[in-house]
């Protein structure tokens, strides 16, 4: 392996990052493209989940506890997707209205604003992974470990397993969340508040018109919201390890159609991630022009489907407790890693 390759990317987030010249013209391109200018694909999937979800309550009744149910839980997770497509500039350039339209709290469990601020910090990928920095990082620093109770650690090493990822993960993420809301109230954060009175807001309304058609509030969080968000977590279950090579730490799954439109193309991870702006119906087709040397840039952080994830950790814990590349400190990467920087490619601060 050269020492190119072993060496870090440092690029703000949000920066696109292109293969070359001839990629960013080729993305140019396609985004000249009717389809591309008017986002037919993303406003589609908007009408889709939206008109679903609600006629899927109103004909509850009709639909049955199995297939309504069902159904919800699919359309709820794919609402989340949605939401990021929307974080990220989709369908529209007004991030006011883009949140307008993710704002409801179809998914229950966090507003949108704090979706977006945490994931956009996600995606400085020269913190990718950091247990201080990366809001969606799974790894701790030694000293974090340390100070864990031993039947916390269980539940980690439990969750790190695929089957214990899709029945824990989402309670310990909604536990942070819960957090989140009470020390917003708690030290007076004005704009934070303000986000949760709505989120609140909102999901009462909403509760209480499901009720009408016979969903309870007890009902749609236990048996539609919280299998949605264990849903959630297939994709995310090994979507970053922890690299020395930036560019190694996203994975590329190459899903079947079912799961890819499912999670919008994200499971191409490593592209989503060099071209952030790109929209959801352009990632496969990016990924798949320049196939190899995607995979050669993720040091071969390929999977074959989420199956293969499914039958390696299905009671297997993934390796991700202590982060292996802090100092003692735990508070910053070692120096080896941090003053070394990628030259290959073509990086340039503007949207695709």
């Amino acid at each position: 392996m050269s020492t190119a390759d072993t060496k870090l990317n440092h690029r703000e987030a949000g920066v696109a990052y292109y293969l070359g010249e001839q990629q960013r013209a080729r993305i140019k391109l396609l985004s000249r493209s009717w389809i591309w200018r008017l986002e037919l694909p993303t406003w589609i999937l908007i009408g889709i989940i939206y008109t679903g979800w609600f006629a899927c309550v109103i004909y509850w009744q009709q639909l049955g506890l199995v297939l309504g149910s069902t159904l919800l839980i699919l359309l709820s997770a794919w609402y989340m997707s949605l939401q990021h497509e929307l974080i990220h500039g989709h369908p529209t350039r007004w991030r006011r209205f883009n949140q307008l339209l993710g704002t409801l709290p179809l998914a229950v469990w966090y507003p949108y604003g704090l979706y977006r601020d945490s994931h956009i910090q996600h995606h400085n990928d020269e913190d990718l992974t950091h247990p201080e920095k990366d809001p969606e990082c799974y790894y701790y620093t030694a000293e974090q470990w340390q100070r864990l109770p031993p039947l916390f650690k269980s539940i980690v090493r439990i969750s790190n397993t695929f089957i214990g990822r899709l029945i824990l993960g989402p309670a310990l993420d909604i536990i942070d969340t819960i957090r989140s809301a009470i020390s917003a109230f708690i030290t007076g954060d004005r704009p934070a508040i303000t986000m949760w009175l709505v989120h609140f807001g909102l999901l009462g309304l909403l509760f209480h018109w499901m009720a009408g058609y016979g969903i309870s509030a007890i009902f749609y969080i236990l048996v539609i919201s919280y299998p949605a968000l264990s849903l959630t977590k297939v994709r995310s279950f090994f979507e970053h390890r922890a690299a020395e090579n930036s560019a190694a730490r996203s994975t590329l799954n190459e899903a079947a159609w079912p799961w890819r439109l499912l999670f919008l193309n994200l499971n191409y991870h490593l592209v989503h991630h060099d071209l952030p702006a790109l929209p959801w119906y352009g990632l496969r087709q990016i990924y798949l022009e320049s196939r190899v040397q995607y995979q050669h840039r993720s040091e071969q952080f390929v999977v074959n489907g989420y199956t293969e994830w499914f039958e390696a950790f299905v009671f297997t814990a993934l390796e991700i407790e202590i982060h292996p590349f802090y100092d003692s400190e735990n508070k910053a990467l070692t120096e080896s890693i941090r003053d070394t920087v990628i030259d290959s490619g073509d990086r340039r601060p503007e949207s695709v």
